[in-house]
């Protein structure tokens, strides 16, 4: 006869979820299904970890960003931002929505050609654009966004030596009551910085003013910001047409929309907390009411978002691999999946829950992922049931940045997965394997 494993009997103090001055714990529903497929139908074709995107939703929540704003200004361009998951299928998804493309390095700009946008249809930002990248984007007409006053002679240079004139916007940086400011990255407005940098260009007469451009930050829970930034921009735009007779094609406003995820240090959950899209187009196009251009000539509102368009949309699948009881009484899970895949649970509190039916009190528990280092964890403290090892979970709102910031270390990365609307299922990017790994690697000749 076998005994059974012996556990040391623990007080734990379970909330049944009633209603007290902060509301009503959540009650949890096992997620079983992904737009209508099995997540073991899914696990078995692909295996354990696994990233499911759920193409429903990618284009739901595009056209909901952009009705919003076009609700309210009658020229709006979304530039997907490519850093925030830049898998081909998932780009070729917006683009065929009708976004442009937004990117911030040499290698961005090779995926999105190869994606088989325009160079036209490229809005090309960050702070390290080389020459030889100059090179290649200048004349083609990819839309460069000037960093800093370095960069800005590079283009010049550049321009003089094709005998072009090629269409430019400036980034700026300001403040904004409520948001950090991003003073790294562009040209600073209430110094004065920016209008020199417009003034150097208006003289160099080399380039093309055409836009302005300003990225307050990321994960903005405040729409209020984007209402200074849009009146900020509009009135440096009234100045350029008055000084200068200039009249901009487009003015940008980045990105920085939340997505319905959690910050660690944030107290309401994601779907209490976060503005939706209409309340970020309230308060932009009440910041553009600044803007004095004829109706004929308002400039085209660019959105370069990414995370509120992708996160909600992404999915981890993961499995249990072992259960333990902490010291201090929380039970402890281990899983399949890591920080090294799961990156953004190092600032998000990731939405979880398991993915076939259960019983019992939920207890406080820690996930666990399986790398041996000690910063493994990939959701701290939750309410959640008991799990038996070989059991799923599934982590929600990880669309953004995992798939683009994860890291092969000590584990192989996992295969990616769309679900298309009708319930069919293909690769993205198939799972890792030792040959990915060591194909780059090279063993000098004298070893």
């Amino acid at each position: 006869m076998n005994k059974p494993v012996y556990e040391r009997p623990l007080l734990i103090r379970h909330q049944m979820g009633l209603m007290n001055k902060f509301a009503r714990v959540r009650s949890m529903r096992p997620q079983t299904h992904i737009d209508g497929v099995p997540v073991e139908e899914l696990v078995a074709a692909y295996g354990s970890p696994l990233f499911v995107f759920s193409e429903k939703t990618l284009r739901a929540r595009y056209r909901e960003l952009h009705d919003a704003f076009a609700l309210r200004h009658p020229r709006v361009r979304i530039a997907w931002s490519y850093k925030t998951n830049y898998l081909d299928g998932i780009c070729k998804v917006f683009h065929s929505e009708g976004a442009w493309a937004e990117v911030v390095s040499g290698f961005e700009v090779e995926k999105a050609l190869r994606n088989g946008i325009p160079p036209q249809r490229i809005h090309f930002n960050g702070p390290d654009k080389t020459e030889a990248i100059l090179e290649k984007t200048l004349p083609e007409g990819v839309i460069v966004h000037i960093d800093h006053f370095d960069e800005l002679a590079l283009a010049e240079k550049v321009a003089e030596r094709h005998g072009i004139h090629p269409e430019v916007a400036i980034r700026v940086n300001m403040a904004a009551e409520g948001v950090p400011p991003w003073s790294r990255f562009g040209f600073h407005l209430e110094s004065g910085q920016a209008e020199t940098a417009i003034d150097r260009i208006v003289a160099g007469g080399k380039l093309k003013l055409a836009g302005l451009h300003c990225h307050l930050g990321t994960f903005i829970l405040e729409p209020d910001a984007y209402r200074q930034e849009a009146e900020k921009l509009a009135e440096l735009a009234n100045r350029i047409r008055e000084k200068h007779g200039i009249l901009l094609s487009f003015l940008d406003l980045g990105g920085g929309f939340a997505s319905h995820n959690k910050l660690q240090a944030q107290y309401l959950p994601g779907e209490s907390a976060t503005p939706s899209f209409a309340r970020y187009a309230e308060a932009a196009a009440e910041g553009l009411e600044a803007l004095d251009y004829p109706a004929s000539e308002t400039p085209t509102v660019v959105l370069e978002t990414g995370r509120a368009l992708v996160d909600d949309a992404g999915f981890l699948i993961s499995t249990v691999r072992a259960n333990k009881r902490l010291p201090d009484g929380r039970r402890g899970v281990v899983v399949d999946v890591g920080v090294n895949q799961l990156f953004t649970s190092f600032w998000y509190d990731h939405d979880v829950a398991p993915a076939q039916d259960f019983r019992g009190v939920p207890e406080p528990t820690v996930f666990y992922g399986p790398l041996c280092m000690n910063i493994d964890v990939v959701r701290n403290t939750t309410l959640f049931p008991a799990l038996r090892v070989g059991e799923r979970v599934v982590f929600r709102h990880v669309g953004a940045y995992n798939v683009t910031q994860w890291m092969q270390f000590i584990t192989y990365r996992p295969a990616v997965v769309l679900v298309s609307p009708d319930g069919k299922h293909g690769l993205l990017r198939r799972a890792e394997q030792l040959e990915d790994v060591v194909g780059p690697e090279a063993v000098p000749e004298w070893l």
